[in-house]
């Protein structure tokens, strides 16, 4: 009987439920809801125990499946980050002058931000202090996307065309604003319309992104 019972799980395989145990949601449901937890909680806050909880599962799930909590928080922002870097190492190679380059990143920004807010938040909390994860995302998602960008920055620069700042005030400068897209509590008490919905926020994204790059740029750049 215990082999049986042994070639039975072994069946069922990492991250399986048990015999009678609910239905383990699938692996997109698994990541919005990873997504919601770490963006809500925080990394140190978000507990393999309070994920099991809201995916319905055994508190040895996220380690069966994905080895450990840092390796699901990792296939987490892979699962949306890969797919806006794709997109934006298109923008970085396409054929088009430098000013058009910075404003089409800028605005492509903004644009994921209005699709996965969740993620907005989570990278606001990590880019606040020191970790592994921060490594990770600067290296598999922030550096590859400034090395091609700071030459056309550069340019600009020399040309008279941006101010000429450091860069890591520049990169504040666009990104900051990302906060009127994912703090909504606060942009209701500064007047900003309710319900929010995908098309209210894709406008103010569009605005966002005409303000920051009309600033650096000047009106003239489409």
């Amino acid at each position: 009987m215990a082999a049986e019972e042994s070639v039975t799980g072994a069946a069922r395989g990492p991250g399986r439920p048990g015999a009678g145990a609910r239905p383990v949601p699938d692996e997109a449901e698994i990541l919005r809801r990873g997504m919601e937890a770490f963006a809500e909680l925080g990394y140190d806050r978000t507990s393999a125990r309070e994920l099991a909880r809201r995916l319905g599962v055994s508190h040895n799930f996220i380690n069966d499946r994905y080895g450990s909590k840092a390796n699901f928080w990792r296939t987490v922002v892979d699962s949306l980050l890969e797919r806006d870097q794709r997109e934006r190492q298109r923008l970085l190679e396409a054929d088009v002058d430098d000013a058009e380059r910075v404003r089409a990143v800028i605005v492509h920004f903004y644009q994921a931000a209005v699709e996965a807010p969740l993620l907005g938040r989570l990278l606001a909390d990590e880019f606040s202090r020191e970790s592994e994860r921060l490594d990770y995302l600067y290296e598999r998602y922030v550096a590859p996307t400034l090395g091609p960008l700071v030459p056309a920055v550069e340019r600009l620069m020399a040309a008279g065309r941006l101010p000429t700042v450091p860069m890591d005030v520049l990169f504040f400068a666009v990104i900051s604003p990302v906060a009127g897209l994912v703090q909504l509590p606060l942009a209701h008490r500064l007047g900003r319309a309710e319900p929010v919905t995908r098309e209210s926020q894709t406008r103010t994204a569009r605005e966002l992104a005409d303000l920051i790059v009309n600033g650096l740029l000047g009106p003239h750049v489409r």
